[in-house]
């Protein structure tokens, strides 16, 4: 009995020493100056590095943003495809897509979509994500 309580104290402890590793940082990124949209990416490699490959990260672009995510218009493809390579997740606000008449075409196919950027940013941060506005 002593053995079965030990062991379950023991796999509980590891358990909330794997869960205290894990960081998760939401990006919202409203800015259309493409320095802005290198720093941001740039920090991205800089959290990984610093915290981990296992840290779950996010970039929602919305607004003026948006651009960092459509073909064509955006000066770090590279940079994006290389980052979702290792996890990170790049999403594109669908209200932003509608109003700008985006096509969606045109859309990065390392990017998926969110209904609203901002409430996305909002639904992470109330999950516990940390958060960075560019």
């Amino acid at each position: 009995m002593k053995k079965i309580l030990l062991l379950t104290l023991f796999v509980a402890l590891f358990s909330f020493a794997a869960n205290a590793q894990s960081h998760k940082v939401v990006l919202q990124l409203n800015s259309s100056d493409t320095l802005v949209w290198h720093g941001a990416l740039k920090n991205i490699s800089n959290l990984q590095t610093a915290l981990g490959p296992n840290t779950q990260i996010e970039l929602v672009a919305h607004g003026s943003g948006i651009s960092i995510l459509i073909d064509g218009k955006t000066t770090q493809k590279a940079k994006i495809a290389e980052l979702a390579a290792t996890g990170v997740l790049f999403k594109a606000c669908e209200n932003t897509i509608r109003e700008r008449k985006i096509d969606r075409t045109t859309i990065l196919m390392q990017a998926g979509t969110v209904p609203s950027g901002v409430a996305e940013v909002v639904l992470k941060q109330e999950a516990g994500w940390a958060y960075l506005k560019y």
